[in-house]
C-alpha cells in the first residue's frame, strides 16, 4: 500500500530524513519509535504534504500513484488521513460543518454522491458514540475548549467519519490518562483494523501498543530506519532505550 524508498526531506534547509525506507502492506499496522528530534513528525509531515517539509531525494507511492506529486487535498481524498501529535483549534467553525464539508469533498474528488446531511449527522452521532464523546461536542467550534483526550478522542471520530485507507498518527497518545487511552486504542482497532486498510502509528512509549498491537515496530534515528522487528522491539525499547540503536 505504502513504498517509501531512500527518502530524504529537509526543513528550513536543515536535513532530518536521511535515506528511510520502509514498506507498509494492506492490512497491517507498524509503529515507529525513536528518539527526540530523530525525524518521526516530520515523516508524518512529509507524507501529508505540509508546506516547508522538502523533499530532496526518493520516492513515496501510495496504491501504486506517486503520493509527492499530489497535493495535500488529492493525498486526502486517495485515502490517506493524518493524525496529529497536537490537534488544531479552529475557532468558528463546527465540528459538525468541518467534517460534512471535508466529507463530501473528498466523495466528490472520487465520483461519489454527497451525504446528506441527516445522512451525515447519523454517521456522525454513530463515530461519536463508539468513542464516547457526547454529540454536543461536535456541535462546538473545532477542539475548541476541549482538554487532551476530548481533542484525540474527536480526532478518532473523524477518522471514522472520513473512513480513510491508511491512519498516519503522530503521537496519538499523547496527553492522554488511561481511559482515554484505552478509547483511542479500541477506536483504532475498530475502524482501522480490516484487510483493505494499514496504520503507521508514531509513538515514544509501549503503553499505546498494549491497545493496538502492531505486526512490526522501527526505530527511526538520526533520519532513518536503524532496526525493525516485531512487537517484543517495543518491549525491549521500553526496558533498555535507545541506546546503541540511536547511536
Amino acid at each position: 500500500m505504502l513504498e517509501i524508498t531512500n527518502l530524504h526531506a529537509t526543513v528550513a534547509d536543515k536535513p532530518i530524513l536521511k535515506g528511510l525506507t520502509l514498506s507498509i502492506g494492506a492490512g497491517e499496522v507498524h509503529a515507529i519509535m525513536g528518539p527526540n528530534g530523530a525525524g518521526k513528525s516530520t515523516l508524518s509531515y512529509v507524507l501529508g504534504g505540509r508546506p516547508g517539509y522538502e523533499v530532496t531525494a526518493g520516492s513515496v507511492t501510495f496504491d501504486g500513484q506517486d503520493l509527492l506529486a499530489m497535493e495535500p487535498h488529492e493525498r486526502a481524498a486517495a485515502g490517506l488521513f493524518l493524525g496529529f501529535q497536537y490537534p488544531v483549534e479552529i475557532p468558528g467553525v463546527s465540528n459538525v460543518q468541518f467534517l460534512r464539508t471535508a466529507l463530501n469533498a473528498q466523495r466528490r474528488a472520487r465520483g461519489e454522491d454527497e451525504l446528506s446531511a441527516g445522512d451525515f449527522l447519523r454517521l456522525a452521532r454513530a463515530q461519536a458514540d463508539a468513542l464516547g464523546l457526547d454529540m454536543e461536542m461536535l456541535k462546538r467550534p473545532v477542539n475548541v475548549g476541549f482538554s487532551g483526550g476530548e481533542k484525540k478522542r474527536n480526532e478518532m471520530v473523524q477518522m471514522g467519519i472520513i473512513d480513510p485507507k491508511l491512519a498516519i498518527l503522530d503521537e496519538t497518545d499523547s496527553g492522554l490518562d488511561i481511559d482515554a487511552l484505552k478509547a483511542v486504542g479500541e477506536g483504532i482497532n475498530r475502524i482501522m483494523r480490516t484487510p483493505d486498510k494499514a496504520v503507521l502509528l508514531i509513538t515514544h512509549y509501549q503503553r499505546l501498543l498494549d491497545y493496538v498491537r502492531p505486526d512490526f515496530v522501527h526505530v527511526l534515528a538520526a533520519g532513518r530506519i536503524v532496526r525493525s522487528g516485531g512487537p517484543e522491539l517495543a518491549l525491549e525499547l521500553e526496558r533498555d532505550g535507545y541506546g546503541a540503536l540511536a547511536a
